[in-house]
């Protein structure tokens, strides 16, 4: 697809006109008509760079690229790892005498840890951990706790994050398949399912799975329902939002951030449901999340000092909070806040590493805060360890 075909994608989806676009980039409405047209090429990086930056997305993203930041290129044999654990489906992947089938409780244990190192956002350790967890796993045979569901779905999840969604996909959907005709495995492995297509750019899609799911799940009487499935529940709603978001329909995103507000309320902080982590705190972050995607950054400032201010925002494992800051940060970026946008993507940094250097995001917020100004001694280092100059 041509460069300005994208551009012409990206800025509906942002629901700018080509007057707004032409402002943001101080150029004329015709330069972004004839830029979306083809008639003039955009072949300076420094100018694709400026239009990636006001689209807030990757300059790759434009120019049909992937680029992966330097610590996901380090992890790149860990993926190639994973892919072949996925790639061997039902195989085992030793002798059945070196390795023995786990019991049930290992099991159990091991995904636990492997859970906790996600939510830490600890990537690379992760992706070592995965193939032997994925072979175990099928090698179980009858899976009452739905342990193959747990580890796909984690293996999906860790995958979105370091920038493979295609091969996300095919984890989620293994989940999927794994969940049999247990509505609420299903609607389980549907998260990262929705995660997946929406990193494929395919929020309609991503938007329509997750809602479907839910509808398996939804109780008739939600007062009545027990705390789990109601988390699994309002995550699902939540991730439908985010996939809303990024089609730009703002009165379906408050739809379902309100149900989902509403199911949270009764389930409460501090709780840990299938992994979800859901409560009014997880709302709350969903709100700045999508008030970013739909351009409205003064609200998304505003529900961002909030939250901070929550008794349960501590409580967040690690990486939750840096990814929260992350996309705190695009809003500073965008209102033209740098040093404030800069501080706060030194914070995730010093929180959670592997997810600041993972998520194309914060590499756009660096950029544009390094191109904007002399930066702090903690931005320029951050940078450089990006491998931005």
């Amino acid at each position: 697809m041509p460069v300005g075909r994208r551009v012409a994608q990206w800025r509906a989806r942002r629901r700018m006109t080509q007057q707004v676009l032409a402002d943001r980039l101080g150029k004329s409405k015709s330069w972004v008509d004839k830029v979306e047209r083809g008639v003039r090429a955009l072949d300076r990086v420094s100018v694709i760079e400026d239009v990636a930056e006001v689209l807030r997305v990757d300059p790759a993203v434009l120019i049909g690229r992937t680029a992966a930041p330097p610590a996901v290129t380090a992890a790149v044999d860990g993926i190639d790892a994973v892919r072949a654990a996925l790639a061997r489906h039902d195989l085992s992947p030793g002798p059945p005498a070196l390795r023995p089938i786990p019991a049930p409780a290992e099991l159990d244990r091991r995904v636990g840890h492997a859970w906790l190192t996600y939510q830490h956002a600890d990537y690379p350790y992760l992706l070592r951990l995965l193939p032997d967890l994925l072979g175990d796993a099928r090698r179980t045979g009858h899976d009452e706790a739905g342990v193959l569901v747990q580890v796909y779905r984690l293996t999906a999840s860790v995958l979105v994050k370091v920038g493979e969604p295609d091969l996300a996909w095919l984890a989620a959907d293994r989940a999927m398949t794994a969940a049999g005709g247990d509505p609420l495995r299903a609607a389980v492995a549907a998260i990262p399912l929705g995660q997946a297509l929406r990193a494929l750019g395919r929020g309609r899609l991503a938007h329509a799975a997750t809602v479907t799911a839910a509808r398996w799940i939804a109780p008739p009487a939600p007062q009545k329902a027990p705390a789990d499935r109601l988390s699994v529940l309002g995550t699902l709603l939540l991730e439908a939002a985010l996939a809303a978001a990024t089609c730009g329909d703002a009165h379906r995103v408050r739809t379902l951030t309100d149900r989902a507000a509403d199911l949270a309320e009764q389930v409460g902080d501090g709780h840990d449901h299938h992994r979800t982590t859901f409560g009014p705190t997880t709302v709350a972050l969903a709100r700045v999340a999508v008030a970013v995607d739909l351009g409205d950054v003064a609200e998304a400032v505003a529900r961002h000092e909030e939250v901070t201010r929550r008794g349960g925002w501590a409580r967040l494992p690690a990486g939750h909070r840096a990814a929260h800051l992350i996309d705190a940060a695009r809003a500073y970026l965008l209102l033209g806040d740098l040093d404030r946008a800069g501080r706060l993507l030194v914070e995730a940094d010093g929180i959670a590493p592997a997810e600041t250097r993972a998520r194309r995001a914060a590499r756009t917020v660096i950029a544009g805060v390094v191109r904007g100004g002399p930066a702090g001694a903690g931005v320029t280092r951050l940078a450089s360890a990006l491998g931005i100059g």
